[in-house]
């Protein structure tokens, strides 16, 4: 697992990495960049404001309503109020709450967007979202509600709600009223200036967030799926020739290639090859890497895409305090993120297929090379009751189905809204939670494959059928650390407990599988 980083992690400084963001969610704490050069920029896009206000001239969002309501002016009295305004009318999120450790994330990608210094906000605004994090508060968001542009702005306004001490924060594992926690901890809510409503939500910071944390969690899943292959291949005593590295320097995507050198390190395929009547075996063994590989290839473009927006200006209007001018544009449309998310749910699925077809060949004894059927490690006249992982099998199967049907693409489904002035629009956010499921999908099929996988290796070393020449010792490490704390079915017992214990194993990244990767 990614470790927790002790020190803090510096806002408006240097550009932000996925790996920062995930520190963040999972516990690290925040600072603002302290240098003048930082602190002069903000000053200067907020001045800037302040005097536009002064001789009254027109800011979108500041002095004219919102979407389609820029042409209503906002009597100067009532300036002040508006973006105070905004945060309550889009409080209408729906559907389930975005987790401590998402919300957390969110947190992080808005601060970043916001400390690049060109959305006219002040530093107790910045200020208060370090709080927030550094005090381990998190905002309640409802996932429900964005159609990612003009970016996440219902969800967001339960971030821009939460620094002015409304509505609810998830602190202690506990939802709680905000005004509670802050009365609680002595912090004080901020008042809104007039740009800093929609600075903080029309942005694509939700998606973002979600992205970052698919990224790390689609990372670790494509390592596990070429170790559970391996797994697979010793316990199919499958051919380690197919991953030969001749052969895939004829066809030579790096990522497929790595790939192919992690299948052939696990399985010490340097020695000897096994004697076997098949020539070939089936896809899911032999295309392995080509699937894997897929996955592995795309992470470099796709890490690229989702940091670049993390390290945007993604509100409108931007404030350029430097030459004192506002522009308006489309930044908030999130259509990057939504095609990395796209994307990386469709790879990943891909993962989830590839395991279901190996699990039902080990699961067969009609082509698992003489293991038992269904996995069974019962023995004598007790072997005919029990049927070891046929169950699982079939959960691997429906979890496999959920996830393909989660992969239609979210980004092709816009609609439009706001009166037609927000008449094109990303779906980033709907994507987002789409590879997220599709990640949670997997990552049960991946911990059901793990466990049967190492049963099956276990059934031949029981059998002395095992060449434990032929596994690295990272293999056989992963292989003892899971026997650790899966005890060997020898007879039918509910497995959940079992596998919800190996998908948090999962999740919390908790095994070193590859370590140069």
């Amino acid at each position: 697992m990614t470790t927790q980083n002790n020190h803090a992690i510096t806002f408006g400084a240097q550009a932000l990495t996925i790996e920062d963001v995930v520190a963040i969610a999972q516990g690290s704490n925040a600072k603002l960049n302290n240098s003048a050069e930082f602190t002069a920029k903000i000053d200067r896009g907020v001045a800037f404001l302040e005097r536009l206000l002064k001789e009254e001239g027109v800011i979108y969002g500041v002095t004219t309503g919102y979407g389609d309501s820029c042409t209503v002016a906002i009597p100067p009295n009532l300036v002040d109020e508006l973006p105070l305004h905004l945060t309550r009318f889009h409080g209408c999120g729906l559907g389930e709450v975005l987790n401590h450790e998402q919300a957390r994330a969110v947190l992080a990608t808005r601060l970043c967007s916001l400390a690049q210094g060109v959305s006219g906000v002040s530093h107790d605004l910045l200020n208060q979202i370090i709080t927030l994090i550094n005090h381990d508060i998190a905002p309640r968001i409802p996932q429900e509600g964005s159609v990612g542009a003009s970016g996440d702005l219902t969800p967001l306004s339960y971030l821009a709600a939460a620094l002015i001490g409304e509505r609810d924060v998830l602190y202690k594992g506990k939802e709680r009223p905000t005004t509670e926690v802050f009365a609680e901890l002595g912090i004080s809510p901020i008042q809104l200036k007039p740009k800093e409503g929609l600075a903080l939500m029309n942005g694509t910071s939700v998606m973002t967030a979600l992205a970052c944390l698919a990224y790390k969690r689609a990372e670790y899943l494509a390592q596990l799926c070429t170790k559970i292959t391996a797994m697979v291949s010793v316990g199919m005593h499958g051919n380690d020739f197919h991953f030969d590295e001749a052969l895939f320097a004829v066809k030579p995507h790096p990522g497929q290639q790595q790939v192919a050198a992690w299948l052939r390190d696990d399985l010490k395929a340097e020695r000897p090859p096994r004697n076997s009547d098949r020539l070939q075996d089936r896809y899911s063994l032999r295309c392995a890497p080509h699937v894997i590989g897929v996955v592995q290839d795309s992470l470099p473009w796709l890490r690229s895409m989702i940091e670049n927006e993390l390290n945007s200006a993604n509100d409108n209007p931007i404030i350029d305090g430097d030459n004192e001018r506002v522009l308006h544009g489309g930044h908030f449309y999130g259509g990057h993120i939504a095609m990395a998310m796209d994307t990386l749910k469709t790879g990943i699925a891909n993962l989830a297929d590839l395991l279901d077809r190996q699990m039902a060949q080990l699961m067969d004894y009609k082509f698992n090379n003489g293991l038992p059927f269904n996995l069974t490690g019962a023995e004598g006249e007790r072997k005919p009751i029990n049927h070891g992982f046929k169950a699982v099998q079939i959960g691997i199967s429906a979890w496999t189905a959920e996830a393909l049907k989660h992969t239609m693409p979210a980004s092709v489904f816009s609609r439009s809204t706001e009166c037609h002035n927000q008449d094109k629009v990303s779906m980033g956010t709907i994507a987002a939670r789409d590879c997220i499921r599709v990640l949670e999908l997997t990552e049960q099929v991946a911990a059901a494959s793990l466990l049967a996988s190492i049963q099956a290796v276990e059934i031949r070393r029981r059998h002395n059928e095992l060449d434990e020449q032929h596994m690295s010792d990272n293999l056989k490490m992963i292989r003892d650390a899971v026997l650790s704390e899966f005890e060997f079915v020898a007879e039918d017992r509910p497995l959940e407990h079992d596998l919800r214990h190996f998908i948090s194993r999962i999740q919390q990244r908790h095994w070193s599988l590859y370590p140069e990767a």
